[in-house]
């Protein structure tokens, strides 16, 4: 008995061995990747941002093709990779509408999320076939992306994404007297400057930003679980914390955002005015941007009189509704973003 198990201990032991030999084999390369680049990260955020870039990219075309089923079957038009500026792919922008064409129609233009340092025009692709179902014309526009690009190259990009859509408005089938500016998360944020600099020449001096609208061109704002405070966003503790410093470090160029010109003017809950378009905006009980960011900007805009319409959930709802969760169209709850996203549309525009 006593050497039956001996043998047992004995192979016991080896199994295990085995078993953490394994494991090491999997987590080991892994385990070294997050060491160098939390060491390299001390003097540049290149290695953390491509790894955040890669989570990114890879969820934004999951969510792109859940989305895509729910794209109603009917004729549209959809105009690729048109070029509006000089930048390649960075400077690119597609567009939809039904197929009637010739006719000019109140315009959706969206910026896409991804931190400021991922994501692309074709993220939103599906969200935006189904808007222009509805009788818009919907436009996706790409922008230069963190680390290789910083702050403010890609505000420069998105106002010249403006003026060529305005410059091309029958071509395009824009009805350039009815534009609705959009955008999720980083984009969001990236939109909210854009109806900051249209609404407020004081802004947009700061920037040293020509708007490319005038403020009656620019009808409405949709705002989806963006980020509007960035002093607040320095306070944050935590991993999802970790990510959105570094994000915004390789973004604006700077490890110290927080206290350069790029973390105030960013910071559009400063700068908002009575003058901002009419808003509609939404976010997650699941998400900390929403009471962090969302609620405080949706408050600030309601002091000031602007006509604001809130998606918001109570901190109990469940299920707990993660970030963007307005894409997840399998979700009931999103079905009721959209509805009501739709429905504040027809209120907002003329035409529908």
């Amino acid at each position: 008995m006593t050497n039956a198990l001996a043998e047992d201990q004995v192979e016991s032991g080896e199994k295990r061995h085995r078993r953490r030999r394994r494991l090491w084999l999997v987590l080991g390369p892994i385990v070294g990747v997050l060491l160098v680049a939390g060491i390299v990260t001390s003097v540049t955020p290149w290695p953390s941002a491509m790894l955040i870039r890669s989570v990114f990219e890879s969820g934004g075309t999951a969510t792109a093709q859940e989305m895509a089923k729910y794209v109603p079957d009917a004729e549209l038009n959809a105009t690729l990779d048109v070029q509006y500026g000089d930048d390649g792919e960075a400077t690119m922008l597609d567009v939809f509408t039904q197929a009637d064409a010739g006719e000019v129609r109140p315009t959706v233009v969206w910026v896409h999320g991804g931190a400021w340092i991922a994501g692309s025009k074709e993220n939103v692709d599906p969200y935006l076939r189904i808007l222009a179902t509805h009788g818009y014309t919907t436009i996706g526009v790409n922008y230069s992306l963190g680390p290789e690009a910083t702050y403010p190259t890609a505000i420069t990009q998105l106002n010249q994404a403006l003026a060529y859509i305005r410059e091309n408005a029958d071509e395009l089938n824009v009805d350039a007297t009815q534009i609705v500016l959009a955008g999720d998360s980083a984009g969001a944020q990236l939109a909210s400057q854009l109806a900051t600099a249209i609404t407020n020449p004081r802004y947009a001096a700061l920037l040293d930003v020509e708007p490319a609208l005038s403020s009656d061109q620019l009808v409405g704002i949709i705002l989806n679980c963006g980020v509007y405070d960035l002093r607040a966003m320095a306070e944050l503790q935590g991993l999802p914390a970790w990510g959105l410093k570094i994000a915004l470090w390789a973004y604006t160029g700077s490890k110290d955002w927080s206290e350069l010109s790029s973390g105030a003017t960013m910071s559009t809950i400063e700068f908002v005015n009575a003058d901002f378009p009419k808003t509609y905006i939404s976010g997650g009980n699941g998400d900390g941007l929403t009471w962090l960011q969302s609620i405080p900007l949706a408050q600030r805009l309601d002091e000031l009189g602007v006509p604001v319409t809130e998606l918001f959930w109570p901190a109990p709802h469940e299920p707990q509704l993660a970030h963007e969760y307005q894409f997840h169209l399998d979700l009931p709850e999103a079905q009721e973003a959209l509805t009501k996203t739709l429905d504040w549309l027809a209120e907002t525009t003329t035409g529908q």
